[in-house]
């Protein structure tokens, strides 16, 4: 009975849902590394696979964007019989693949692929029909060309190890080529996609179909036996044989050698197979199989040369270095040739600003030619007035409300002179203020706050410089208090406000008159000067009215004609040593109350509800109590006239 062993075979299965879009492509070899005696052979068995590396999974349910790890692989008899359960192969190396299209005369595009080495060692019994080794997974890319609904199309790679009858002691053939490809729409390829064959046997190559499998999205249930000849649904007019088109279409020869000329965009799967004969015997020993992905880019670039048409140096820094960008549109390795006027040439390889030293100031004229020397070469000439050294800046002279504030403008100009400056003071709808000459401004700012001020220069070298400067315009208010009526010999607190430092004047009857609230007594009519300032020098005034009569009393007319002449239009009476109101009310001769307040310098304006009260006799009360505590109690009436 023949013995056979497997390392590392894994005896259970492993449910996957695996809905994997990103994988692309695939390989799988051995290599022959020697006998175990009894007639059990040892291979390597190297399974590749490649997915897309800019592939993200986004909403896809059920989605993966890593490789996973491990994979099953099956191993069937040359009668179709597995022979065992899955072996687990597991990621031995990874490696990115990014090819980018490097021509000056093409947009630059990128491919960027990667892929997984997995490895192990299986020893099997000599055997006369050989062996398969596969895997099959779902699924293939998302949104390839050439196949219907690739997102659930299958791949199946394998390898067949021949058996005693042909060769046993067989390496299998293998790519050399590892890396992604870029194509351009309607630009013919070359590519060496040649294989080796460790034993030197002979191969010749061709264009294949695609294979499906693993349609059950579970990896260790995809147990479809050889042979293979289920391949993926193309699309027409696409086949394996003719994967993507293009004119020419593309084909592969006896080297290797891809060759094509695509005509349309897009990613498409090429499978190609190589067939390895025994030189000695010429017996076919096995197909090689490998998928690959192939994306074809629109490459076509409009070459342009760009920079500012009108390059003004008018940096602060009086340096004559100019600092120059490259707008140009150009290829991925385009040249750019500067001619800068200045007797000097030079070449960049990037669109990285850089800077470039005059001798002295002046206006240059400068020459761009991108690929020069090449078909594909464009230019553009522009102009540098290389005229530094402009500082736009100003002072300020005052800070209070109600008061000109004064702007110097103290810019400078190392090349040249200012001709021109224009102040905006931050104030809506404010006029903007210009001159030639002046470089002064005076400003008088009704509200305090803060403001923006700007100041833009112009000089006459067609140079313009621009500074803003926020300021606050300080502001004093102040408040001495409402005119007042007292008691002879009754006193009062003033009670200021609006500032920080206060003085008042005349000092006659003050308790201190370099405070906010001094005590105020005497007999005699009395005006108060107030003066309020702030630590910025801000300055305000108001007054207070002090009169004294005769008291505690509350003197009140007898008669009042609200007719809008401003003389004795409202009636209210006047209280004297008063401190206290509780009410003052006012009845029609029916006894309806038409009127209430206690605020005496309001007073009632003849009206009821909004309308002109009659002409008639009205009465009134009035509670309250008197600097003694007293309460006091008074009634009467009076006449409303026209």
């Amino acid at each position: 009975m023949y013995r056979f062993l497997i390392l590392a075979i894994c005896c259970t299965f492993v449910h996957v849902r695996a809905d994997a879009y990103h994988i692309i492509g695939g390989e799988i070899y051995y290599t022959y590394v020697g006998t175990a005696g009894d007639g059990i052979f040892r291979y390597e068995i190297v399974l590749k696979l490649y997915r897309d590396a800019d592939f993200t999974c986004g909403p896809i349910q059920g989605c993966i964007d890593h490789f996973e790890d491990p994979v099953p692989i099956n191993i069937y008899n040359g009668s179709g019989q597995r022979i065992t359960n899955a072996l687990q192969l597991y990621i031995k190396q990874t490696k990115p693949l990014r090819d980018t299209l490097k021509n000056p005369c093409l947009a630059p595009r990128t491919q960027n692929l990667e892929v997984a080495y997995y490895r192990d060692t299986v020893e099997l019994p000599a055997s006369p029909g050989g062996y398969y080794v596969t895997y099959q997974r779902c699924c293939r890319g998302e949104k390839l060309v050439n196949i219907y609904d690739s997102e659930h199309e299958g791949s199946t790679f394998y390898t067949v190890i021949p058996g005693t009858d042909k060769r046993a002691t067989n390496s299998s053939t293998r790519f050399n080529h590892d890396g992604a490809i870029v194509i351009c729409n309607s630009l013919p390829f070359t590519f060496n996609y040649s294989a080796t064959d460790p034993d030197g046997d002979s191969l010749t190559y061709m264009l294949c179909s695609a294979l499906t499998g693993g349609a059950t999205r579970s990896e260790a249930m995809s147990t479809t036996p050889p042979p293979y000849t289920n391949t993926v649904n193309y699309v027409s007019p696409y086949s394996g044989a003719n994967p993507m088109g293009g004119a020419p279409q593309i084909s592969i020869d006896n080297n290797g050698i891809l060759r094509g000329t695509p005509n349309r965009e897009g990613k498409f799967v090429i499978s190609v197979c190589v067939n390895e004969y025994d030189r000695r015997t010429k017996i076919l020993l096995g197909t090689h199989h490998k998928d690959l992905l192939l994306t074809v880019f629109n490459c076509k670039t409009n070459i342009k040369a760009g920079f500012p048409s009108v390059l003004m140096n008018c940096v602060e820094n009086p340096d004559l270095a100019v600092t120059i960008p490259n707008y140009s549109n150009a290829g991925f390795t385009s040249a750019y040739y500067w001619e800068f006027g200045d007797g000097t040439d030079t070449v960049t390889f990037d669109k990285t600003v850089f800077s470039h030293q005059y001798p002295d100031t002046g206006i240059y004229k400068v020459k761009l030619v991108v690929n020069r020397g090449l078909s594909c070469t464009d230019s553009v000439t522009g102009f540098v007035h290389n005229y530094p050294g402009l500082k736009a800046d100003f002072t300020m002279e005052g800070l209070c409300r109600g008061e000109p504030i004064r702007f110097n403008d103290v810019s400078s100009y190392r090349y040249g002179k200012i001709t021109s400056r224009r102040w905006d003071i931050g104030v809506t709808d404010a006029p903007q203020f210009a001159s030639a000459v002046s470089t002064q401004l005076n400003y008088v700012y009704q509200d305090g706050g803060a403001y923006t001020v700007t100041l833009k220069i112009l000089t006459d070298r067609s140079c313009s410089a621009e500074l803003a400067k926020e300021i606050t315009v300080y502001e004093v208010n102040p408040s001495a208090g409402n005119d007042t009526i007292l008691a002879k010999g009754q006193k009062l607190q003033l009670n200021a406000s609006g500032g920080e430092f206060y003085a008042w004047s005349p000092p006659q009857g003050l308790s201190n008159v370099n405070i906010a609230d001094p005590f105020a007594s005497g007999d005699v009519d009395m005006t108060y000067l107030l003066k309020v300032s702030n630590s910025q020098g801000c300055v305000g005034y108001d007054s207070i009215s002090v009169k004294y009569y005769a008291g505690p009393e509350i003197y009140i007319p007898t008669a009042f004609s609200p007719n809008g002449d401003g003389q004795n239009d409202r009636f209210r009476f006047i209280p004297v040593g008063i401190t206290e109101y509780e009410y003052f009310r006012i009845f029609n001769r029916w006894g309806q109350e038409i009127y209430s307040s206690t605020d005496f310098r309001q007073g009632w304006d003849g009206t009821i509800k909004g309308a002109p009260a009659p002409v008639d006799t009205y009465i009134w009360i009035l509670a309250g109590k008197d600097l003694t505590g007293k309460s006091i109690l008074k009634k009467g009436t009076v006449t409303l006239v026209k």
